[in-house]
């Protein structure tokens, strides 16, 4: 099942509107959403996992990551806010000459629950279209945050071309976790195909630092695995251009 088609079970045309409207799409971390969209979700059988970065770009700890993946010759994907993107656009264009992947996480980082169907699709659209103006070409990933997506924001999505990718591993949650800890957590969950979702922005205080503290032990253990880091596009086996 793709992700841009939403399913709606229900009486009256504008009650089931309503519900679509409010529901999410696939939850992020829901065991239905894994069945439904095995791929968006990271499920695969070969030996390849994707290192994905959303909230940047950070001024320090981004330009640090990106020197820690360079020597390790590993490329990524990183999920970029417009507004962050807009005020570190030298940031921004570094991780894309890097070779890293760039996708869309939204204008502003809003949660689409609490939005108007036009705040939905403005959060996404004005986010792909600062991008393009920074980097020259549109995106075509998009991760929603915290995974949540409602009916505007699929009819979005559709209308950008945009491939929208979850995760099956998450480094933390909505608490910190210690370096040591998500360390361990990742690990612990690693498997063929996994989209690692991580964070080099301060979404939640002090996650860049952990994050920088737990890369060369977490790279160590990618390639004990014989696991090898790709972006989310060769994961995927997506099309070379947007759309």
């Amino acid at each position: 099942m793709r992700l841009g088609r939403a399913a709606v079970v229900g009486g009256a045309a504008m009650a089931a509107a309503t519900a679509v409207h409010l529901a999410p799409g696939l939850p992020a971390l829901a065991p239905m959403s894994d069945r439904l969209a095995p791929s968006l979700m990271g499920r695969g059988d070969r030996r390849h996992v994707a290192l994905t970065f959303d909230d940047g770009p950070d001024p320090e700890a981004t330009p640090r990551l990106l020197r820690i993946l360079a020597a390790r010759d590993i490329r990524a994907t990183f999920f970029l806010i417009g507004e962050r993107a807009a005020r570190y656009p030298d940031v921004t264009r570094a991780i894309a000459d890097a070779g890293h992947e760039v996708g869309n996480h939204t204008w502003r980082h809003r949660n689409a629950w609490l939005l108007t169907p036009a705040a939905a699709s403005r959060e996404i659209t004005v986010g792909a279209c600062i991008l393009r103006d920074i980097l020259g070409q549109p995106p075509r990933l998009f991760r929603p945050p915290w995974g949540i997506v409602n009916a505007a924001s699929l009819a979005t999505v559709r209308r950008l071309g945009l491939v929208t990718v979850l995760w099956s591993i998450q480094h933390e949650g909505l608490r910190p976790r210690t370096p040591a800890a998500q360390l361990r957590h990742v690990t612990d969950h690693l498997h063929d195909g996994a989209i690692i979702d991580l964070h080099d922005a301060p979404g939640l205080p002090g996650a860049p630092d952990r994050l920088l503290a737990t890369m060369p032990a977490l790279l160590d253990a990618i390639e004990r695995r014989d696991y090898t880091a790709v972006p989310v596009g060769e994961l995927l086996e997506l099309s070379s251009s947007p759309g």
